[in-house]
């Protein structure tokens, strides 16, 4: 995330301060050295740096602010989600899906939160053209998400997997493809949502 300005030189007056002093400085000298009006600006500050990933503390601990480096904060916002095999933009396919490694992702410039149930799965097919989906793109899936109408969704449809937009027709859920070429799949005994499209890799070649 991009620093403010004033964020910028707050972070860098508790680097110099730690650098002479190896001390970090408290809330009131942050406010008087800056000529805050109280020490609320100045907890301001710190806050947005912490949730930027450029600081960290020790709860009910006095002076514990820590600077990230560069590298670590890197570190913090790359994240490998699991790459469960692929998934058909195109007909339903009936295929076993097997993990099938990782995938490296910079969560901040994604802007997802990954949890433990989140995947990726490897598109296969041109049926998702629409939403520009396009075969060997990896799609981001968060598993236990209720999907809303419009949603781009990884299902099983009486028993085969697929990736189509999930939308309500007459009060019933189906599956769209966003490609004229392809039906709109209606399921005739079960679907069930694995997962919500939550992001979208693609790695040029």
């Amino acid at each position: 995330m991009e620093l403010t300005e004033r964020q910028r030189e707050v972070l860098e007056f508790i680097k110099k301060t730690q650098r002479l002093t190896v001390q970090t400085p408290s809330l009131r000298e942050i406010a008087r050295h800056f000529g805050f009006g109280s020490m609320t600006a100045a907890a301001d500050h710190v806050r947005a740096l912490k949730r930027k990933g450029m600081l960290e503390s020790s709860p009910r601990r006095a002076r514990s602010l820590r600077v990230i480096s560069s590298l670590e904060s890197f570190r913090r916002m790359v994240v490998d989600i699991p790459i469960y095999g692929e998934i058909p933009a195109g007909f339903a396919d009936e295929r076993h899906q097997e993990a099938k490694g990782c995938i490296s992702v910079d969560v901040q410039s994604l802007g997802i939160r990954p949890t433990a149930r989140t995947f990726a799965l490897q598109v296969r097919g041109d049926s998702m053209i629409g939403r520009h989906i396009l075969d060997g793109d990896y799609v981001i899936v968060e598993q236990g998400v209720t999907p809303r109408k419009g949603d781009v969704v990884a299902a099983l449809i009486d028993q085969e997997s697929t990736l189509k937009t999930f939308m309500i027709d007459q009060g019933k859920p189906v599956l769209k493809a966003e490609n004229p070429r392809y039906p709109k799949l209606i399921p005739a005994q079960e679907l069930m949502i694995q997962g919500v499209m939550v992001g979208l890799i693609r790695r040029t070649k």
